[in-house]
């Protein structure tokens, strides 16, 4: 018999219980390459609207089958999910904080300016945040503001629910790191090719071996954040 620990299927409960409270349109927010060397850090969103979830007519599978945590997915099943989630999600969207801001402010004030772009970007769409589910124990949208975001469009939702491992366990979490990343992914990738001596096809911008010896041979590139120690020379 198999002592494997069964992955987690994310479900629409936490959803599904602030819908009940009055809030219908229910958005996932992740976050993707905080601990990177280099790139972006980037924040992936899914809104979802409960009422018209809960009203169409069911299916099995649901539409959002085989979503899970992006950790848990190979690349290509990855892929192949961030294409679909369009069609169940009200609103999707991924901001991104470049090197330089995270220099500047900090990793945690720049998720924060990643996550307004991206409920900037459903906003422009019209499509409006009710509640947010935010992965972790810390309520990085809340930081002090910077670049004057604090006047920005974008603004916080009512509700914020931070919730530890809710990319393993709600949907719209789950879709959310999906999305940021697979885009933040296909960056890299891109950027590698202007910068290939760093291997980020690979390791994303993580610090793997051939990304620390590239530092080490060739020194940093624009994509590095510098305030970091990077053992380069």
């Amino acid at each position: 018999m198999s002592s494997a620990t069964p992955r987690t299927v994310p479900t629409l409960e936490l959803e599904t219980e602030l819908a009940r409270a009055g809030h219908r349109f229910v958005a996932g927010m992740d976050e993707v390459g905080r601990g990177a060397l280099a790139g972006p850090a980037s924040v992936g969103l899914a809104v979802l609207d409960l009422e018209r979830m809960a009203g169409g007519a069911p299916s099995d599978p649901p539409p959002w089958h085989g979503v899970r945590d992006s950790k848990a997915l190979s690349p290509a099943r990855r892929a192949a999910l961030a294409g679909t989630i369009a069609a169940w999600a009200v609103g999707t969207a991924v901001g991104h904080a470049q090197p330089r801001e995270i220099d500047q402010f900090g990793v945690t004030a720049a998720l924060r300016l990643a996550g307004l772009r991206a409920l900037a970007t459903v906003a422009a769409h019209g499509t409006r945040v009710d509640a947010l589910i935010l992965d972790g124990s810390h309520n990085w949208l809340d930081a002090p503001p910077v670049l004057g975001q604090d006047a920005n469009d974008a603004a916080l939702p009512p509700v914020v629910r931070t919730f530890v491992r809710a990319d393993a366990h709600c949907v719209s979490v789950a879709a959310a790191s999906i999305l940021a990343k697979v885009e933040r992914d296909e960056l890299m990738v891109s950027l590698g090719r202007e910068f290939p001596a760093y291997a980020w096809e690979s390791n994303k911008g993580y610090g793997s071996a051939v990304h620390r010896a590239a530092l080490l041979e060739h020194g940093t590139t624009p994509q590095h954040r510098l305030s970091w120690n990077l053992g380069a020379r």
